[in-house]
């Protein structure tokens, strides 16, 4: 999967702007605050209908503008595929060839792809918060269906707040709407669980290899995903795992209504990153850490393509800055000749010249992007 082309209409501070990218390794070349990191969001955005460095899509429209729009060219197997986006006050409109799209869960999918930014490293030792959602953007893009049952948990999980908040302030008496809702958040809650499992598996079987290689053999990298109902051990069993929930909401339901919130299921999950059967986020060290985070993220690469039979769009946001001459070394080379890649970078180090070849390089100043010749680049 390649993005062929973008083009942007008053996104941040880009006011109209047509690229046109290769397959191998494209390069955003600028200083801070020039607008590198907008452009690389853009791509985010238009694969993910959603921004990773804001929850409030007026901040994509540029100043002084009422609307933004991002539209780009995806070629797959199957063929090339024309894709938008358009942000208003009034929400926004997802297009795919030219069609809109009712829903968001149609569209997303159309382009997949990997962010690996320094803030990544609160993968590893950030809050539950943060790996919960790693899990639903990743794993939400190789499967529709998980999409789907995320998106009908939050929602049942709003409602049964939301009229735990009114039993609390004894609004309401009528626990027979309670159990309706509870349920309804048992049913889906459970299939949540069970594809976190087989996702988190999944992940960790194929990041055990690569960590062992970034490590010379020297460590072993395992994922245990920690369900917040309780459960013996990982099991994926449907039956035992709705029971489980059943009970202990039953367990937690007089508390619920004193806190006017739902204290069990999916949405307080976690899982944690090992290392030598050692939690890395407690006793890692940072290298420790910064391997484990990029080994999860080479991970996703061939898991999305096992996953879906495409290989994603790897979006590098000045990321090689904060990781050593051996763990760039080591990304560059796994990338090489494997997925379309895009790197913000504020300058071309010789490690990067040696490693990339051929690269594609957008010079950015002030949100004006110029493409440099390969003889310039030294």
């Amino acid at each position: 999967m390649e993005l062929k082309e973008l083009q942007l209409s008053h996104f941040r501070n880009y006011d109209q702007v047509k690229l046109d990218f290769q397959s191998g390794v494209n390069i955003f070349l600028g200083q801070n605050a020039q607008g590198k990191t907008n452009l690389l969001e853009s791509i985010y955005v238009l694969a993910l209908a959603r921004s990773h460095r804001s929850n409030n899509d007026q901040d994509l429209i540029e100043w002084g503008q009422s609307k933004a729009k991002i539209s780009g060219r995806v070629q797959n197997r199957l063929g090339t595929t024309p894709i938008s986006l358009q942000f208003s006050r009034k929400g926004k409109q997802a297009r795919v060839n030219h069609l809109d799209q009712s829903r968001l869960s149609s569209y997303i999918g159309q382009l997949n792809v990997i962010l690996f930014a320094p803030e990544d490293l609160e993968l590893v030792k950030g809050a539950p918060s943060v790996r919960r959602r790693f899990i639903d953007m990743e794993f939400g893009q190789m499967n529709i269906s998980y999409l789907s049952q995320i998106s009908q948990y939050r929602k049942v999980l709003k409602e049964r707040n939301a009229y735990l908040k009114q039993l609390q302030a004894k609004k309401s008496n009528d626990m027979v709407f309670l159990d309706v809702l509870t349920e309804q958040l048992i049913q889906f809650g459970t299939q949540v669980i069970r594809a976190r499992q087989h996702f988190i598996q999944k992940l960790g079987e194929v990041a055990h290899p690569i960590h062992a290689e970034i490590s010379n053999q020297s460590e072993q990298l395992s994922l245990v995903y920690q369900s917040n109902v309780p459960l013996e051990k990982a099991i994926e069993d449907v039956a035992v795992i709705e029971a489980s929930f059943t009970q202990a909401l039953q367990r937690q339901a007089k508390r619920e209504v004193i806190q006017g919130t739902t204290l069990v299921g999916p949405h307080r999950d976690d899982f944690k990153i090992l290392i030598n059967q050692n939690d890395v986020s407690l006793y890692g060290s940072q290298g420790q850490q910064r391997t484990a985070a990029l080994a999860l993220k080479l991970a996703e690469i061939d898991l999305m393509q096992s996953e879906t039979g495409e290989y994603p769009v790897l979006l590098l946001d000045d990321v090689l800055s904060e990781l050593d001459a051996s763990r760039q070394t080591h990304l560059l080379m796994a990338i090489q000749n494997k997925v379309q890649t895009f790197i913000t970078t504020p300058s071309l180090s010789e490690i990067t010249r040696q490693l990339i070849d051929q690269p594609k390089v957008f010079e950015i100043k002030a949100g004006q992007v110029q493409v440099k010749e390969s003889g310039q680049l030294h």
